[in-house]
């Protein structure tokens, strides 16, 4: 491997443009190397690959992490966002009012409390055991679906409207995004168990990948992304993200909910599931498309 090659890529783990980006900024606003360790790590890094990316000088970091000029970037899309958030507590979900406990601008992100029951939690995971399987990731090289090394999780999908219980969710996210029910993929259900995670990557579709185009062919580029917890790991297990230095601790019946209106790292979406520690981690993932997803 060359010397470029490992720079890039070091102990299995991707040192991208967006991460040196991330960490020349955090370094100008002032974080030391232990804070910045401690965040690489409660992403989903290993030490020894953190300890390398640390190492790098600034110079490095200043030349890898090119900036893309606005007129270069992927043009923006409409994107779902609660009414009122950021100005009330309580937001309408239709048959419930949900609690915005955090509001971020950039990216466009919500936590929200309250949004599933316990009882709706619960009766998720029941419908859920019995079709579990190891979680695939959409193949951007083809349009297919692939295991992939990153993400060591379980999961299986709800088909959109497939049972009351389902259309309930759906048709409340519906009403508190303001985004129509038919413009979601079905409802997923991922089980992580004690080690497993899911480690730091974009929920869009990036457009220079081939299968691009065909999987877009079916709803257009995803949009946003919501999170919802379905019970408590005894430990470890948040949302992390590293653009924003943001972990978000799983409760059962919270959510957290992003935007991302350009297919690209500028949406500072970068996210992942930390290792959980001890105990199992559920969680459902509904993905919004820009159009009907068939």
């Amino acid at each position: 491997m060359s010397n470029n090659a490992f720079a890039n890529k070091a102990f299995d783990q991707d040192i991208t443009p967006a991460v040196r980006a991330w960490l020349a900024e955090q370094r100008a606003a002032g974080f030391g190397p232990d804070q910045l360790l401690k965040s690489l790590i409660d992403a989903g890094w290993n030490d020894a690959a953190a300890r390398h990316l640390l190492a790098m000088p600034a110079s490095t970091l200043a030349e890898s992490a090119q900036v893309v000029e606005p007129d270069n970037l992927p043009y923006s899309l409409p994107v779902p966002w609660p009414a009122h958030a950021g100005e009330r507590l309580a937001l309408d979900a239709g048959d419930c009012h949900v609690n915005a406990i955090t509001v971020l601008q950039d990216p466009p992100l919500l936590v929200l409390e309250g949004l599933l029951s316990r009882e709706e939690c619960q009766a998720l995971i029941d419908a859920a055991v019995p079709r579990m399987s190891r979680s695939l990731t959409v193949d951007v090289k083809t349009g297919g679906e692939e295991t992939n090394q990153a993400r060591t999780s379980q999961g299986m999908f709800f088909e959109r409207g497939e049972s009351e219980l389902i259309s309930r969710i759906e048709a409340r996210i519906s009403a508190l995004l303001g985004w129509p029910v038919q413009n979601g993929e079905g409802l997923q259900v991922l089980r992580y168990g004690p080690g497993a995670e899911y480690k730091p990557h974009y929920d869009y579709f990036d457009p220079a990948e081939p299968g691009t185009a065909s999987i877009l062919q079916r709803g257009g580029q995803r949009v946003a992304t919501l999170v919802m917890y379905l019970n408590e790991p005894e430990a470890g297990g948040a949302t992390v993200f590293p653009d924003v230095t943001l972990a978000v601790v799983p409760k059962c019946g919270n959510a957290v909910f992003f935007s991302y209106s350009q297919p690209h790292p500028v949406s500072r979406t970068l996210h992942g599931g930390a290792p959980v520690v001890s105990g199992d981690k559920w969680i459902a993932t509904k993905w919004l498309r820009e159009r009907e997803f068939i």
